[in-house]
């Protein structure tokens, strides 16, 4: 029996999300002209050297809408276009600080171009042209931010990682038991993996310093809170949390969204979510902030982060 549909032909009416990549290399300096040299040193680092630094840049520009009579939310030629006159044609090769006005801080209004300041202005380029849903921006593989456009929040996201041992047993169980629960993983002198971790942290951005928070405070935070106690032990052993809490992916990830999310407060951000990636194969994400959910970066995004 064949069922009619009832659909418009090539899907029109029907929603979808789609994502174009694009990139461009340029430079920055953080330096505030209100402060002296020592001043820019000590909260700005190396980033505060002259005559700036440099990154390869990746955007991802994630756009919805519905499909119209060709089948498609937008012809990508168009977005092609859009992204390369709006921003790419406008910032390659370019210092970050003296290309657009936003990043004048001369002006009592300009703010210093750091990953989070940039999405948010590519976001008001951009959202007259494009039906934009999410912005993400890689300044390099290990750090991101996106941006939304509902507010002046945006999400960072540094990325680090520890080599640990555990082993996946119940101690009320036998042997037996957690063999057959956890096969290969329960046997009694462990396994290893080398853990990646992503911390995303939520916040407004800093009208005059571009930052949600401080990124080396943050970075200091995840180094001291889990790469230093985690990094090459046996978890089950050396970490007491795990003495008695088997340590799956699952439970390795809420373990440190209960160390960061009281200390990430005090740096003026709110922990968004955990990912640990185990393996190629594994990885647990852990939302801190469960009223927020429907704020989470889109999925379009998440599937395209850097493995």
């Amino acid at each position: 029996m064949i069922v009619a549909s009832t659909t418009a032909p090539h899907g029109r009416g029907r929603g979808c999300v789609i994502t174009r990549r694009a990139e461009f290399s340029a430079s920055h300096r953080y330096w505030l002209p209100e402060l002296d040299a020592d001043e820019n040193a000590a909260r700005f680092g190396a980033c505060s050297l002259e005559p700036g630094h440099g990154h390869n840049y990746e955007l991802v520009v994630a756009m919805g809408g519905p499909l119209d009579e060709d089948g498609m939310v937008l012809n990508l030629s168009e977005v092609k276009h859009a992204i390369r006159d709006q921003v790419t044609d406008q910032l390659a090769y370019r210092f970050l600080n003296s290309a657009w006005p936003e990043f004048d801080v001369s002006r009592p209004d300009g703010c210093l171009p750091t990953t989070e300041a940039l999405v948010r202005v590519i976001w008001q380029r951009l959202q007259s042209h494009l039906p934009l849903v999410a912005l993400r921006l890689y300044e390099h593989p290990k750090l991101w931010a996106d941006y939304l456009g509902h507010t002046m929040d945006a999400f960072l996201t540094i990325r680090t990682h520890f080599a640990a041992a555990h082993r996946l047993a119940r101690p009320e169980l036998s042997q037996e038991e957690n063999e057959r629960i956890y096969g290969k993983c329960a046997r009694p002198h462990g396994h290893g993996h080398n853990y990646l971790v992503d911390v995303t942290v939520r916040g407004p951005i800093d009208p005059r310093t571009g930052m949600v928070c401080d990124l080396a405070a943050l970075q200091s935070l995840v180094d001291d809170l889990v790469v230093e106690p985690f990094d090459h032990t046996f978890l089950n052993k050396d970490v007491p949390h795990f003495a008695d809490c088997v340590p799956t992916a699952e439970n390795i990830a809420l373990h440190i969204a209960d160390r960061l999310s009281t200390p990430i407060r005090a740096i003026g951000a709110t922990l968004h979510k955990i990912r640990l990636q185990e393996s190629p194969n594994n990885a647990a994400e852990v939302y801190a902030e469960t009223p927020q959910l429907e704020m989470s970066p889109a999925r379009a995004l998440e599937a395209l982060a850097v493995s």
